[in-house]
């Protein structure tokens, strides 16, 4: 089982300065910021996947590449530009969630293809519509007539796809995708892409499906999947579920979910093995919208708002130091979340205190909790965010090792 993480320009620099705040002024991005697979060991995921949308933008705008960014990715190619090792697979998809309320995809077969071919790609998805929709006990004359012709142009683009490989003789691995609203649909286009000469098939706009949902387009897919399809799930992560999925014919998944939640879950942001912590909130003065404008308005005094923020950093690193009592550390935690958040109906304060007690940063293996220690379990700003989206990453690749093949043999 394969798991590739959705590339999102998602660095970290390594010259951060963690008590000043501040970057290196001789830093660039580009050449020294640093990404997940090059400061993890193990390596946290097996490929990376990159959409064309956020390489080249699409219908909703520019995408997250500035022009010399993406100059430089077509010059050098994926691998030489993300610094892969040899052993880390591309996957090249066109990003259909971003075009999603259009009518019809914003991209041709031969750009798709032109993309893949310039950067490199070691395999890439044909074009698919997203159907945002699912009914497994819907009669064909009931099925919403949209839903119908978004599969028919995912299928159609994938029969181009396909022929258009083979006529220029690339060495890219066609994958075809495949939309659906039922398992019996969904099952009727791996049937159709089978049929084309696919062997290697990407199942879209599963995301808000059910687990059981998932498992019954699989168990319907088994049906006809040809012995040597092989299975991708489009943003699916789902650890509990993976040996079953693997049973259908699933040899791979991507998903950012375990990055994600390290800054956009409301409480599970710092993973272990069996449990998930939420982060300790001390967002910074000015760099609070909220808080600047409450500031602004006279409501709070700037320098109290500053001194509370900077003694919270300062408890939480004597506690990790051993020199500071956690109920001294709780206590200015509660001042510091009333200032900024007066408003709130729910503390995160117990929850602080959970994940300050059982110090999971002092039993992580991983690079990035050995080199900054507490800091990763601070919720401020991208630097230690993304950190700790890195450390996550580490632990569902352990995660992902230990989970039983059906043979019984580790992944």
């Amino acid at each position: 089982m394969k798991f590739y993480f959705p590339d999102s320009q998602d660095q970290v620099s390594p010259t951060f300065n963690f008590i000043t705040e501040e970057h290196s002024p001789y830093r660039v991005r580009q050449r020294d910021d640093v990404y997940a697979h090059e400061i993890l060991e193990p390596l946290p995921y097996d490929g990376l996947l990159v959409s064309k949308a956020i390489i080249d933008g699409s219908v909703q705008g520019a995408g997250k590449y500035s022009m010399p960014q993406r100059e430089r990715l077509y010059r050098l190619g994926i691998s030489k530009y993300f610094r892969l090792p040899e052993n880390v697979v591309t996957l090249g998809d066109c990003g259909a969630f971003n075009y999603v309320n259009e009518e019809i995809p914003p991209y041709t077969t031969p750009e798709v293809l032109d993309f893949y071919e310039r950067c490199g790609f070691h395999a890439g998805i044909s074009i698919d519509h997203v159907i945002f929709g699912y009914d497994a006990q819907i009669s064909d004359g009931e099925v919403n007539p949209a839903w119908k012709r978004r599969r028919k142009i995912s299928l159609q683009h994938a029969a181009d796809f396909y022929a258009a490989v083979r006529d220029r003789g690339d060495p890219i691995e066609p994958v075809g995708a495949a939309q659906g609203w039922s398992p019996a649909s969904y099952a009727d286009s791996v049937h159709h892409l089978q049929e084309i000469g696919y062997q290697r098939i990407a199942l879209g706009g599963m995301v808000p499906l059910r687990t059981p949902d998932i498992l019954a387009c699989l168990k319907e897919i088994d049906q006809i999947r040809h012995p040597k399809t092989e299975l991708h799930l489009l943003g699916i992560t789902r650890v509990e579920s993976i040996n079953e999925f693997s049973v259908y014919g699933v040899t791979s998944f991507d998903s950012t979910s375990p990055f994600r939640q390290a800054f956009m879950d409301d409480r599970n942001n710092y993973h272990t093995k069996n449990e998930a912590y939420t982060a300790i909130r001390v967002p910074q003065v000015d760099g609070n919208p909220s808080l600047k404008r409450r500031i602004l308005a006279g409501e709070i005094s700037q320098a109290k708002a500053k001194i509370a923020e900077r003694e919270c950093m300062r408890r939480l690193r004597a506690y990790d130091g051993g020199a500071e009592a956690l109920d001294r550390v709780i206590e200015i935690l509660g001042e510091y979340e009333a200032l900024v958040e007066p408003d709130k109906k729910k503390s995160k304060v117990p929850a602080y205190r959970v994940t300050l007690q059982a110090r999971p940063w002092k039993s992580c293996t991983c690079s990035v909790c050995a080199a900054h220690g507490i800091e990763i379990a601070i919720f401020r700003g991208s630097e230690r965010n993304k950190r700790r989206g890195f450390h996550n990453l580490s632990v569902f690749a352990a995660k992902m090792h230990h989970i039983k093949s059906p043979l019984g043999q580790e992944n």
